[in-house]
Parts: structure tokens; sequence; C-alpha cells
């Protein structure tokens, strides 16, 4: 299955403006690229690619005063499956996880364990270990959030979602990890693209998305908080401990967001 996919978003700048952006797909997917997502911009300026500290693949430049635009346009391709369950995935003993997995245990900005430790215990603290009790937690924040754009808050943190019980993917997301971390399940934050493939229609208009990715077996493992199905078509662009380590944009001063577009649907066999 070949995945067209990218993004353009709009900016208008009273003044030059230095910004890192975050758009490019994850270098786990590169081999499944038919050729490079290049971040473009209008007018071209001059751009400098670096690896963050989680090993996402950012940009950053400095763009001129006015209406400004950047994005990248993919062609990626994708087995087509539907993300994988492993039904039987063990949770490991603190002691016995890797020394890289340690950081996703922790609390965060936006996953406040110390907050929400003593409710997570309460909730899943006699669910069976595992994927079962991970499951438990994604079904619960899934039934407990309602979802709205016009919930959208940029500050909302988890125990804060779980407290108002509605937000957008991104609150779905902090409040399931921090559930996890606060249980000794390490569990990181994820955005990227997913498309509406298998899926009947009418579809809503596109945006990124926001899932989690858990540590369990010796390996992470995808879990969608805020639709908790699997579906086809997910494409990773960064993951880290919550949402202010991976903004798709980041801006040092001020500015407006006048356009967005985001594209990520079947496309026709090469």
């Amino acid at each position: 299955m070949r995945i067209h996919l990218g993004c353009e978003l709009s900016f208008d700048f009273p003044q030059t403006m230095p910004m890192i952006a975050t758009l490019n797909v994850h270098f786990s997917r590169f081999s499944d690229l038919e050729r490079p997502d290049h971040l473009m911009t209008k007018p071209s300026i001059p751009v400098e690619g670096y690896r963050d500290s989680f090993g996402n693949w950012c940009n950053r430049l400095v763009a001129p005063a006015g209406r400004f635009t950047l994005g990248t346009d993919a062609i990626v391709r994708d087995p087509g499956a539907f993300d994988p369950v492993d039904l039987n995935a063990l949770q490991h003993q603190v002691q016995h996880l890797p020394a890289e997995t340690l950081l996703f245990l922790l609390g965060s900005r936006y996953c406040e364990t110390d907050r929400l430790s003593d409710e997570a215990w309460r909730l899943f603290g006699r669910t069976p270990l595992g994927w079962p009790r991970v499951q438990a937690i994604c079904d619960f924040v899934h039934n407990h959030i309602t979802f709205g754009y016009e919930h959208s808050r940029a500050t909302r943190t988890a125990s804060e979602a779980y407290v108002e019980r509605h937000g957008v993917c991104r609150d779905y997301a902090h409040l399931a990890v921090a559930f996890c971390r606060s249980l000794n399940i390490p569990a990181r934050y994820c955005t990227g693209y997913m498309t509406d493939i298998g899926l009947p229609p009418p579809y809503a208009p596109m945006d990124f998305a926001a899932w989690i990715e858990v540590y369990l077996g010796g390996r992470w493992h995808t879990f969608d908080p805020r639709n908790n199905i699997p579906r086809i078509g997910r494409v990773l662009i960064a993951h880290g401990r919550d949402a202010a380590d991976v903004p798709l944009t980041h801006i040092f001063g001020p500015g407006t967001l006048s356009g967005f577009r985001v594209w990520a649907e079947q496309a026709p066999p090469s």
C-alpha cells in the first residue's frame, strides 16, 4: 500500500522569527519513503536539520516577517495492516527494564504521576498485568473523556483532563501515559499521521493525531486511547515524554497560525 501524506502550515509574523519544525516522518519509517520528505518553505529560506534528544528529526530556521508557509509532501509504503495486538505481552518488573526506558516511568510537564498515582492504583491495581492492564487504562480513558476541538487547550495536563473529562487526542494520550507510568509501565507520547483507510465514511477533516507507545514484552507497542481500535496507516513523526517534547512547530516569539492543512490517504499503486 502507498500512502500520500503531508501538511502545509501558514503563519503571519510581525518580525523575523526563529522556529523549530518537527514535521518529517520518523527515522524508523525512512526506508518506507519513496523519496525524502524534505521540509519546503515559501519563501525559500535556509533550513538546518538536527536530531533531538529522542532521535526525532527536527529543522531549525528563521522565518521572514509577513506570511510564511512550510510543509512536507511524501509517499510512504505501508504494509496496509492494522496496528499489531499482542495479548500475551508481559509487564516487566522495574529492576528488569532496559535503562533507556526508565525516563518514560517518570512524571513530566503534562503527565503528573504524583497527582494521579493513587487514582491509578485505585482504578487499575487489580487488573491483570501486562497488555490487559494497559488496555483497561485505554478503555477507561476512551470512555472518560469526551472529544471535541472546542475543548482544545494547549496547557491542559493529564490531571486536569481527568477532572474536566473533555479534550482532544493529546489529552487522551497524556492521561493514559500518566496512568501507565503510575503503574510502573514505561509509556511515551507519539504524534504523527493516521489515515481513515478501512473505515466507513463520512470522514472528519484530516488532522495530526496523538497516541501512545508502551513498553511490554521487550518492545514498544502502539495503543490509541482516543480511537481505542487498531487502525491502518499510522505513520509516526516523533515521540517524547509528552507534547512539550514534540511540538510540530515551536516559534520563539509572536505569530498567528493563519492556514493549516493535513493529508494522509491511500495513493494509487505505482
